[in-house]
C-alpha cells in the first residue's frame, strides 16, 4: 500500500464535475477521483479545518464510532474496476481488532480528513490510476538532439555538390 495525501478539490471543466486530487509523498504522481458536489463540499470543509456548530454527516459518523468504541485507523482505495474506484474504511476497537467497511472513496476520504488518519492505495491502483504531475524527464538522446538543434549553424552543413 502507498500512502497518499489530499492535495485539493478541482473542477473538471469538460463536465463541471468536482474531483479530489490525491498525491503520493514525492508529489510526482496524482490520483484524480471524480466525486459528487456534497462530498466535494465535505472534503473542502475538512481541508479548510471548518468546525461547524452542529455535526455534519461525516462528523456524526466519527462521533458514532467513538461512542461505540471504534476509531478509523486508515482508509484504503484498493480497486479500480471499469473507471470506478472502490475503498475500505478500516476501523479499530480498543483492543486492536480491525474491521473493514466498504465505502465510496469520496466518503472514505472525507472521513479520513475528519479523523486525521492515513489514506492508502494499492500498488495496482497506483499503477493503473495515477498520472504524472509533471512531464517525464527527457531521455539523453532527446536532450542531445535538442542541444544540437539549438547550436547548429548553417555553415556546419555542406551542400552535397560541394563534396564532389
Amino acid at each position: 500500500m502507498i500512502e497518499m495525501f489530499v492535495t485539493g478539490i478541482a473542477l473538471d471543466v469538460r463536465n463541471n464535475h468536482p474531483l479530489v486530487i490525491l498525491n503520493d509523498s514525492s508529489k510526482k504522481r496524482a490520483l484524480p477521483i471524480w466525486i459528487g458536489q456534497a462530498e466535494a463540499q465535505a472534503i473542502a470543509r475538512a481541508l479548510e479545518d471548518f468546525k461547524p456548530e452542529r455535526p455534519l454527516t461525516h462528523d456524526l459518523i466519527i462521533n458514532l464510532l467513538k461512542a461505540t468504541g471504534y476509531k478509523i485507523k486508515h482508509i484504503e482505495i484498493n480497486e479500480l474496476n471499469e473507471n470506478t474506484y472502490f475503498s475500505t474504511v478500516v476501523l479499530e476497537n480498543a483492543i486492536g481488532e480491525l474491521r473493514p467497511l466498504d465505502a465510496r472513496p469520496s466518503d472514505a476520504i472525507a472521513l479520513s480528513l475528519r479523523a486525521e488518519c492515513p489514506i492508502y492505495i494499492s500498488e495496482k491502483v497506483f499503477d493503473d490510476g495515477t498520472i504524472p504531475t509533471e512531464l517525464e524527464e527527457e531521455d539523453e538522446d532527446t536532450e542531445a538532439f535538442k542541444n544540437f538543434v539549438q547550436n547548429v549553424k548553417a555553415s556546419d552543413f555542406k551542400k552535397a555538390s560541394d563534396e564532389e
